[in-house]
């Protein structure tokens, strides 16, 4: 009989060639070492329809080249990590949603070889973090010699699945040894002249239930660094202030004002400077 065993979990990066996927695998390599599974640098070659065998061996060698590239900058970080490799045929969108269905999670750059707006999000990244079932860290930046690491923010809502979700952020904020930054985002439609001690009111009201609902992480964390951020606006409010100083930004799949925001055109203005990347997610996988 076949093996049907289920593939093991590893933590996934998409490789197309360009230098944002080099990016992704090294951020991608503590995740792999934190949880001791492989990490998995799939390249997918796309279709092109009838091919001459000299196209299709360019392909092929663009790929080698590519998955090449990758493996020799893991090597380079020295951790001890198992790499393994896959050249996959299919669209970069669907191979690497079909590998996150056993992935703890999935890596990808803010931008791919062949987008020609190096601020804007590509469309694979943002596709495979709206709809993978797993995990899905956009990356930006990866600094791994960095001597004052920059935040991890995790935003956190009414939603059924926010405690989970600073609990990814809370383990990201220990891998990293960064602190962790709990914002919670409001909205009003105040316009009398009151209008700011209104807002100061609100707020307080805010960081009050957050400090409630991150006292178990606290009591968790106790050498963890935990701030407490309360936004009139959206957290792309808060991030246009602070993206230089935040490495991460946690949120849920499911948040109020959809991931499209995060990973999307919208957040461009607000991180397009800086190396501040951005994890999707449902909650805590196992670590």
């Amino acid at each position: 009989m076949p093996d049907t065993a289920p593939p093991s979990p590893s933590v996934v990066v998409g490789i197309d060639g360009s230098h944002s996927a080099l990016t992704a695998a090294l951020w991608a390599v503590e995740e792999a070492v934190e949880r001791d599974i492989p990490l998995r640098l799939i390249y997918a070659i796309q279709p092109r329809g009838e091919l001459t065998a000299e196209a299709a061996a360019s392909d092929l060698s663009a790929a080698e080249t590519a998955v090449r590239m990758a493996l020799m900058a893991v090597e380079s970080t020295g951790k001890p990590v198992k790499v393994e490799v896959e050249m996959l045929q299919g669209s970069p969108t669907e191979v690497l949603l079909q590998a996150g269905r056993a992935a703890e999670m999935i890596c990808v750059g803010v931008v791919g070889l062949k987008s020609t707006i190096a601020r804007r999000v590509g469309s694979t990244s943002a596709a495979v973090a709206t709809w993978a079932r797993c995990p899905v860290a956009v990356i930006r930046g990866c600094d791994p010699t960095a001597t004052t690491p920059g935040s991890v923010v995790v935003e956190i809502d009414r939603g059924s699945n926010s405690d989970a979700v600073l609990e990814r952020g809370a383990a990201e904020a220990v891998l990293r040894d960064a602190p962790l930054v709990v914002v919670s985002v409001w909205q009003s439609s105040y316009t009398d002249v009151h209008e700011s001690g209104a807002v100061a009111e609100r707020n307080h009201l805010v960081r009050a239930e957050l400090s409630r609902r991150v006292a178990r992480t606290i009591r968790a964390h106790p050498d963890l660094d935990v701030q407490l951020e309360a936004v009139h606006g959206t957290l792309l409010t808060y991030l246009s202030l602070h993206a230089e100083s935040t490495q991460l930004v946690v949120v849920g799949r499911r948040r109020a004002h959809g991931v499209t925001e995060m990973v999307g055109p919208p957040s461009c203005a607000a991180l397009h400077d800086s190396a501040c990347s951005v994890l999707v997610c449902d909650g805590l996988n196992s670590l």
